[in-house]
């Protein structure tokens, strides 16, 4: 039984101010050819399909031509709420779409009843696991410790009552222990929202989404698919790729990486604005329609920069100087500190600059409450 493992598809993003959709709708057309070439039994999306939980109507209409297509090659599609998304929304139709061999995870409510496929080696037993909260899951186990997210999924996870010498595939969006982020993503309040990969011992392949990069996490088969399009300058080097996994008989998988090409790649360039608008430097690229980020090395600031330099490269996202200047200032440095900390730890050591004090308890608490809102555009 053959799978295509997707996530993280953020219909509808803006980044730094540009709209992603038609970028988005190109790769989900490569998609559907990689589809059409593989003939999967099934195709999953493993949460954040949209980029905000009320999506914009362009956002949604593109995931609902993306069905329409799937359908029509003949591909169940497995599809799960991620902590962008809506998983009221997600799961609005559910009952009526899984006849039509679309299968959206429901809000989660304590009980994960498996999808069973079957193939010539037996059944094949597909968990949808929503991404949830320890509050999520306390509320239908109130007499279980839950104190963290490992706790809340290894709970849901033991409800499910798997019979693991069958083969079993868990459709999940969490953040696992140990795995790599992009800047594209949301950092939790104090990294609170691990969850150790021990909990999915005995799936044989556990479908993750929420990290952007493409990797495993403890275990070939415990894996991130990374999202199909590349999200952030800190993914510049990165290779997309869609993962193909292939189930034989119980302990028997393959997995295939199927490259992605962008519409418009992301790219990094440095150097003088001298040397970046030298001809020879930038005719035989795709420089001029990929997203930049530029950084000048020129010691004095040019004028009207960046309309001079969009006449070479119209997708100018970023720039910014790396000089003496901007290095004794600490403009550069300083910025990617503020990078590599939470907003929650950037707007403590605010707080305590400016009041001579720590934030109280309470205060942490409220502060971690409105950024995940914020996050979660409530």
């Amino acid at each position: 039984m053959k799978f295509i493992h997707l996530s993280d598809l953020h219909l509808g993003k803006r980044v730094n101010e540009f709209s992603m959709l038609e970028d988005q709708e190109y790769i989900l057309i490569q998609i559907l050819e990689i589809v059409k070439q593989q003939k999967p039994d099934a195709v999953i999306i493993a949460g954040d399909v949209y980029d905000k939980s009320v999506p914009s109507a362009e956002a949604v209409e593109l995931f609902d031509s993306f069905l329409v297509r799937l359908l029509k090659l003949q591909a169940k599609v497995f599809v799960i709420s991620g902590n962008h998304d809506s998983a009221e929304r997600i799961a609005f139709g559910a009952r009526i779409m899984d006849k039509s061999g679309i299968y959206m995870s429901p809000v989660y409510n304590g009980a994960v009843v498996p999808v069973v496929l079957s193939d010539e080696f037996g059944e094949v037993n597909v968990y949808m696991l929503p991404f949830v909260k320890p509050a999520n899951v306390r509320r239908f186990f109130p007499d279980a410790e839950i104190s963290s997210y490992t706790d809340a999924v290894s709970v849901a996870i033991k409800a499910m009552s798997a019979d693991y010498s069958k083969r079993n595939i868990l459709i999940t969006h969490q953040f696992v222990t140990g795995a790599l982020r992009s800047e594209s993503e949301d950092i939790s309040v104090g990294g609170t929202d691990n969850v150790d990969a021990a909990v999915f011992a005995g799936f044989d392949y556990v479908a993750l989404g929420h990290l952007h990069k493409s990797q495993k996490c403890s275990s070939e088969y415990i894996r991130y698919s990374g999202t199909p399009l590349k999200y952030s300058f800190s993914e510049a080097n990165d290779k997309k790729s869609v993962t193909v996994i292939t189930l034989n008989e119980k302990g028997d998988i393959s997995l295939d990486f199927i490259p992605l090409i962008p519409k418009r790649d992301m790219v990094e360039i440095k150097g003088s604005y001298e040397e970046l608008t030298l001809k020879s430097f930038w005719e035989n690229t795709s420089y001029n329609e990929d997203y930049m980020h530029i950084t000048l090395t020129d010691e004095e600031d040019i004028p009207e920069v960046l309309t001079k330099l969009r006449v070479i490269y119209k997708n100018i996202m970023k720039l910014d100087y790396d000089n003496k200047r901007t290095r004794t200032m600490n403009e550069i440095n300083g910025a990617e500190a503020v990078k590599q900390k939470t907003p929650a730890q950037n707007f403590s050591e605010f707080y305590e600059l400016q009041n001579g004090q720590p934030l109280s308890d309470e205060q942490s608490a409220f502060l971690a409450d409105i950024i995940e809102r914020i996050q979660e555009g409530r």
